[in-house]
């Protein structure tokens, strides 16, 4: 028995039939191709599987793919130009660390779309909350977080400085 669907995917309205059973992440690996995103543990809790639907960073391996009848769905794939020009965010992660073996990095980048679609210049809690759910097993967290602050326009650095001339001392 299968369901027909129909939803906006990376902009481009896609109409498949579905099993029932099929998760978002299933549908989207297996059926479409988008590989990048990633099966990490398969229950919600590492965030490599992480895509954006309707604006919300959802986890595709606990997301019925029949859930995605008439929404807006962004995969990494969807970040970068057509001409394959990265997206900000993306060069952000390449120019400041972001990335060491990648497999963690498609579900960080989506969290952190979503939250900068939400909130275009986060303060560091409001990163760390936003990538909460999200796994790395490689980078120590640190040069994500800077990838996402340094993608607003505003560096670590720049926060010290500004700090400095503000307090008139240096830290």
């Amino acid at each position: 028995m299968f369901n027909e669907i129909e939803f906006t995917c990376n902009g481009n309205l896609t109409r498949v039939k579905i099993e029932p059973h099929w998760t978002l992440l299933h549908l989207l690996r297996e059926g479409l191709g988008f590989t990048g995103t990633k099966e990490g543990c398969g229950s919600g809790e590492c965030g490599a599987c992480t895509v954006i639907v309707d604006g919300l960073a959802v986890n595709a391996c606990i997301y019925l793919a029949v859930e995605a009848d008439g929404k807006d769905i962004t995969t990494v794939e969807g970040l970068a130009d057509a001409d394959g020009t990265l997206h900000p965010l993306q060069q952000s992660f390449v120019d400041n660390g972001g990335i060491q073996c990648g497999f963690c990095t498609p579900g960080m980048l989506m969290s952190a779309k979503a939250l900068l679609d939400d909130t275009p210049a986060p303060d560091e809690t409001q990163i760390k909350e936003a990538l909460a759910g999200n796994i790395c097993r490689c980078t120590g967290y640190v040069q994500i977080f800077d990838s996402v602050k340094a993608a607003t326009g505003e560096s670590r650095e720049d926060i010290r400085v500004v700090a400095w001339k503000d307090n008139d001392e240096r830290r």
